[in-house]
């Protein structure tokens, strides 16, 4: 049965690496904002991953780095500038 669910390949490219992950393509349609295109979708979802694991790090793990602390803050930059909100205000969850 699960060979029966579309996916889609997504390219990730850096100046020195490249690799792809595939995601059922339902997924990526139904966590879709309207208008948006699925790399636009697989691009969000990847920031606000790496923005809530960098929040869990600093905020819920052991005593952090300031460079640790210096990317999360960066991420949440980050966050705002791509969505228009703070992480805190995007997720409900203040510190």
């Amino acid at each position: 049965m699960t060979d029966d669910i579309e996916t889609t390949t997504f390219s990730i490219t850096t100046d020195d690496s490249e690799d792809s992950v595939t995601i059922p393509s339902g997924l990526v349609d139904l966590l879709a904002e309207e208008g948006q295109t699925e790399a636009e979708t697989v691009a969000d979802i990847t920031l606000l991953s790496f923005a809530s694991r960098a929040h869990h790090i600093v905020h819920h793990g052991e005593e952090p780095s300031a460079d640790l602390e210096a990317m999360e803050a960066r991420a949440m930059d980050l966050f705002e500038e791509r969505f228009g909100v703070t992480f805190a205000e995007a997720t409900g969850h203040h510190h």
